[in-house]
């Protein structure tokens, strides 16, 4: 038995999140805590709401809302949410929890002592018609190095460059549009990156089995231009965790909170932590999946991520948990595997909140049931490049996938039993070569897909579930039970009896996927607690005769003409 730790990157608390960024980190994370859980293996899967920074200023202001409030009611509503999508964490903590605000202290002191930050002068901008200084994400321009016009002052979402806001042309205020912008002196917090510049160079270089997406993305930041760069890790706002704070070796840094991009990542270990106050555990049992030194050396660490995410969780985080352990006292758990995702689109373009453009997490519940959501959204996960949702995609997937593969098998020979020989497995009948050959091919399916499974390739492993529920319908089909039943009632039986403990072993091998549908389907069967299989022989002999059953309720109702072309005319935007 391994020991698995899984963050997903934590959603931003200003609304709702839309599909794209849920496919971008939570679900597939989910996907694979779910099948290391069913494999046997002890998995701790954490996540949170990231609270800090203007936008959740900006959001409760217009909430009419202190910051403290909106945020809390905010917490709750992405918790509801990602219950409603069977997102299974052991904790779903918040970054301004009491534990990440001593944390990120903590971290940030012992990155003091060891050098790694400084007190800097520099010039910032500041918006006369907003009347404060803007963080970098507030200022908007022209990337100078694409010329995307609505570049970030901290990075160009187009190109992913690290920009200053005084890099932009022609910016702006994002608050107000205002243009009227100052550049005035502060004092702010630099955590020394470069510094560590090698180090983190030849940890990347180590993770040689990293996707592709994300190791060109880090070495593109270490290597680009004149390489990695100190980061600014304070702001100048009032919500956050305070800069200034008891033990702190610099002065002068009150009214000052950490950055976002600071805390953010330290709310991973934050988390567990309020996971283990939760369940009234000791530190022992959460400093176990993250200090090496106190039982977390036999950990994999394995992050799930949007491409937009990759550069501060494989340079910053990695800088800063270095940093605290440059005495060698604290060697906390570095990241082991960084699954990244690129963007999913909607019909051609973007998901927009303003123009009603897409559909988003809540909308989408109350739609459709979320196994339906889940599904489309994994198998077409954007992990090679950019994915688009369009509608008839996602009717095809449904009413093809869903409905007539899987939906439809189950319905088939729970219902032929039922009539033929009643709600339970019926005896009877030896196995032909029909059933051993389905067999082998069972096993060379399920041992692909476990290989698939391990190596986090979601699209792939989905096509290769979607093909062993097309070996029942296959099976079904040759074997024709309702034929045989009409001549040799034992031969029958014998094809029901494996198609039943087929349809159980569909539904284990579904669960990571479609969790509520699989529970539905082994709840009729009997078996809630069914087990991963092993030999596909074994796996359709686990349902012995006599086993009672009921027929299960349809599982997936169809999409139809009408009702798409409704929804692509509801979530079109204006």
């Amino acid at each position: 038995m391994a020991r698995i730790l899984i963050t997903s990157a934590l959603p931003y608390i200003n609304g709702v999140k839309h599909l794209g960024n849920l496919v971008g980190s939570q679900l597939p994370a989910d996907v694979y805590a779910r099948y290391m859980r069913a494999r046997g293996h002890e998995v701790m899967f954490i996540c949170a709401t990231d609270e800090h920074g203007t936008p959740a200023e900006l959001a409760a202001a217009r909430a009419g809302k202190p910051v403290a409030e909106y945020c809390a009611e905010m917490h709750a509503v992405q918790k509801r949410l990602a219950d409603g999508f069977g997102l299974s964490f052991d904790h779903f903590g918040r970054s301004s929890s009491a534990r990440n605000h001593a944390l990120t202290q903590h971290m940030a002191r012992r990155l003091g002592e060891a050098g790694l930050i400084e007190v800097r002068t520099e010039r910032q901008v500041y918006s006369v018609a907003d009347g404060r200084f803007l963080p970098d994400r507030y200022i908007e321009g022209t990337c100078p190095n694409c010329g995307f016009e609505r570049a970030r002052g901290d990075q160009c979402e187009m190109c992913t460059k690290q920009l200053d806001p005084t890099d932009l042309i022609n910016p702006r205020s994002a608050i107000s549009g205002s243009t009227d912008l100052e550049v005035r002196e502060t004092r702010h917090l630099y955590l020394r990156q470069s510094l560590l510049r090698d180090r983190l160079e030849a940890w990347i270089d180590s993770k040689t089995d990293w996707p592709v997406l994300t190791t060109s993305i880090a070495r593109k930041w270490l290597r680009d231009g004149d390489g990695l760069q100190d980061r600014g890790i304070t702001r100048d706002l009032e919500w956050g965790v305070p800069a200034q704070f008891p033990g702190a070796p610099w002065s002068g840094m009150e009214g000052k909170v950490f950055y976002v991009w600071f805390d953010a990542p330290i709310e991973y270990i934050a988390a567990t932590a309020e996971w283990a106050d939760a369940h009234g555990h000791p530190d022992a049992a959460w400093q176990r999946w993250w200090r090496e030194d106190l039982g977390a050396g036999d950990v994999r660490y394995v992050q799930f991520m949007g491409k937009d995410n990759v550069p501060f969780h494989t340079l910053s985080f990695p800088a800063t948990l270095m940093g605290a352990n440059h005495d060698g006292t604290e060697p906390w758990k570095l990241v082991d595997y960084i699954k990244s995702f690129n963007w999913l689109t909607y019909e051609g373009g973007k998901f927009s909140t303003s123009q009603g453009r897409g559909v988003f997490m809540d909308q989408a519940l109350e739609i459709l049931p979320s196994d339906c959501w889940r599904w489309w959204l994994l198998a077409n996960a954007p992990e090679s490049g950019d994915a688009d949702f369009t509608w008839t995609s996602f009717q095809s997937a449904l009413n093809r996938d869903l409905a007539d593969v899987l939906g439809n098998f189950v319905s088939r020979v729970t219902k032929f039993c039922s009539a033929r020989f009643g709600e339970a497995v019926p005896a009877g009948g030896a196995w032909t070569e029909a059933e051993h050959g389905l067999a082998r091919a069972l096993d060379q399916r399920l041992a692909a897909y476990g290989a698939l499974m391990e190596a986090m390739e979601i699209r792939k492993s989905a096509a290769e579930l979607r093909a062993i529920w097309a070996l029942g319908n296959e099976y079904l089909q040759a074997a024709a039970p309702w034929s045989a039943f009409k001549t040799d009632r034992d031969r029958a039986a014998c094809i029901i009896r494996v198609a039943l403990n087929l349809v159980r072993l569909n539904a284990v091998l579904s669960a990571p996927f479609i969790p509520a549908t699989a529970q539905r389907i082994l709840s009729a069967l009997g078996c809630p607690d069914a087990g991963w299989p092993g030999a596909a022989a074994e796996a359709l002999a686990a349902l012995p005769p006599g086993s009672a059953f009921r027929v299960p309720e349809n599982l997936f109702e169809k999409l139809s003409d009408a009702r798409r072309a409704e929804l692509e005319a509801r979530f079109a935007g204006g």
